[in-house]
């Protein structure tokens, strides 16, 4: 990971303490923490799907290690790759785990600093319809060992996924994800 994109994810992280709603992180431990975000959205559960796997489209610029999301490339099936490339450069943020379109997705990654840690992240989103509402769902749990500091990282990815899913609502409801 280069110095600036830690500093650039840092940087974003400040800046969304006072823009972003963030869920309530639980079960936050040394070794450990579970962020979900869930929301009423007006479109099908068809199109949020549709919208989850353009993930490219959604996701902001200031959350990636090149500083552009169209670098990034989502492949939304068992094995396939979230992945970013430019120039000679190129990162794994995550490799899809299970697809069950259009009912839930699960991707296996440890985003932003928790990269370089030895830890597991896995992200789930699910899409559900409750009587005549779809509800989009993020989990993103995390799990290391007691010296990774999970418990100092918990709020700062809290932030940082707040601003995502908020970008994939919008995108889902609007084709935009501003």
């Amino acid at each position: 990971m280069r110095k600036t994109s830690f500093g650039r994810w840092s940087a974003g992280v400040l800046v969304l303490t006072s823009l972003a709603a963030s869920a309530d992180v639980g079960n936050v431990t040394s070794t450990g923490f579970v962020a979900i975000f869930r929301d009423e959205v007006t479109a099908s559960p068809n199109d949020v799907w549709q919208a989850v796997t353009q993930l490219p489209r959604w996701w902001s610029n200031e959350h990636t290690y090149s500083g552009q999301a169209a670098r990034m490339t989502f492949d939304p099936q068992a094995g396939g790759c979230w992945c970013e490339r430019w120039g000679a450069n190129s990162v794994e943020h995550g490799r899809v785990l299970h697809a069950l379109p259009p009912r839930s997705l699960r991707v296996k990654g440890n985003l932003g600093p928790l990269q370089e840690l030895p830890v597991n992240g896995v992200m789930t989103f699910t899409i559900a319809m409750q009587e005549t509402k779809t509800i989009v769902r993020l989990t993103y749990r995390v799990a290391g060992p007691p010296d990774a500091g999970l418990e100092k990282l918990a709020p700062l990815v809290d932030q940082v996924l707040g601003q995502q899913f908020k970008r994939l609502v919008r995108f889902a409801e609007t084709g935009k994800p501003e």
